[in-house]
């Protein structure tokens, strides 16, 4: 009897795939390959590198890791998570159609509405908590389906498999920016998508030491197109840049379930607080779609919101009493850190679409860490005590 063959699994991928012993030492991890071109040995006399933009090993290790952990045929690296969304708009021309997710990250409506727009694509904002939405905004020029799942920061969900299915049926390509779920929780394109995206800044990386994104897929002609744009923008991460995400990528997935297990306790704790207003946590029963967190994701990632009462000086004097939590942009680090929507990360959103969405004043966005979580909850409390 032949024995079927077992898949490897997640962590075994993530420690081992594209990442061979080097051929020429034996070097177990794989080497940074500090250079901006490779001797040749005559015309065409190449060992699949030229000219480091185009490709270096180091970058090629990080990009077949990345695909493999998402289920994709291709992977594609870049100096940052604008530059992986800016390549993949880029195979959009002047006309054409995007249907987006209404909260979405506040660096993606600004190169939507202040770069792209402007160039030529036209742009419509669809609550996606309701596929049908997504579905009603499809029109004839409608090329691409652009979904936050959770989003930023207000952490709704959006059924990836219900919006791939309509969006398939009329030729829609589909592109879920995954970066708060990470791959370990989520995996877009077994839910239908065709084009996942990442600030590998994020949980990739997950050490803040690194700026990078990333773009995978199985649909050839996106790879095609995306890989294009890569080499001729230019966008990529360098070697040593692309050797620490790879190493981040290492222990994401142990990372992810201690992220996960904090952030659960840190919500529950402020579902409590009196001096919170609401809490949204994909996690918590209290979620409007925690049933579908359940069914399209594996654990429900490290990022909390509330809403504090009190607003904007209530939240101000808490940020300044925290000690373990840091006041700082970005997320998904091993450190935990807290961050005002409203004048950080989507301080891009005119104040009467924030007003809309429901990024108030008062909303605090935190990722939590992996520290001891009974020291998390002792900060967030004594710094609500210190904020009166």
């Amino acid at each position: 009897m032949t024995m079927k063959k077992r898949a490897p699994g997640f962590e075994t991928l993530a420690i081992h795939a594209g990442q061979e012993p080097d051929l020429a030492t034996g070097a177990t991890i794989v080497p940074i390959y500090q250079t901006s071109t490779f001797t040749q040995h005559g015309i065409g006399g190449h060992k699949g590198f030229q000219y480091a933009r185009s490709s270096n090993p180091t970058r090629s290790a990080l990009e077949k890791c990345l695909a493999s952990l998402e289920g994709a045929s291709f992977g594609l690296a870049f100096s940052s998570g604008m530059a992986a969304i800016s390549a993949v708009l880029s195979t959009l021309r002047p006309g054409d159609h995007v249907v987006a997710s209404a909260d979405i990250y506040g660096g993606t409506y600004r190169l939507f509405e202040k770069v792209c727009k402007p160039q030529g694509l036209d742009f419509t904002y669809a609550d996606g908590r309701d596929p049908g939405n997504f579905a009603r905004a499809l029109g004839p020029k409608t090329r691409l389906a652009w979904i936050e799942t959770p989003t930023n920061p207000l952490l709704s969900l959006a059924d990836i498999s219900a919006i791939s299915g309509s969006c398939r049926a009329k030729g829609v390509k589909v592109a879920v920016d995954n970066t708060f779920a990470s791959p370990y929780f989520q995996k877009p394109l077994a839910l239908g998508a065709d084009i996942v995206v990442h600030s590998t800044t994020k949980y990739v990386g997950g050490h803040s030491d690194v700026v990078g994104g990333a773009m995978l897929t199985s649909v050839r002609e996106v790879y095609d197109a995306v890989k294009f744009h890569q080499n001729a923008a230019g966008g990529v991460p360098g070697p040593f840049d692309a050797w620490l995400t790879l190493r981040g990528l290492k222990t994401l997935a142990i990372r992810m379930k201690r992220h996960a297990e904090n952030a659960l306790a840190v919500a529950e704790h402020l579902s409590k607080h009196p001096a919170v207003e609401s809490v949204i946590y994909p996690g918590l029963s209290s979620h409007p779609q925690h049933d579908l967190a359940r069914r399209q994701m594996t654990g429900f990632g490290g990022m909390v919101t509330f809403r504090v009462k009190g607003a904007r000086p209530a939240a101000d004097a808490f940020f300044k009493a925290l000690k373990v939590f840091s006041f700082a942009e970005s997320l998904g680090g091993v450190e935990s850190l807290v961050c005002h929507p409203a004048t950080m990360t989507h301080s891009s959103f005119p104040a009467s679409v924030r007003e809309r969405l429901g990024i108030t004043e008062g909303t605090v966005r935190l990722s939590v860490g992996i520290e001891d979580a009974a020291d998390l909850v002792a900060d967030l409390d004594a710094a609500f005590s210190a904020a009166g």
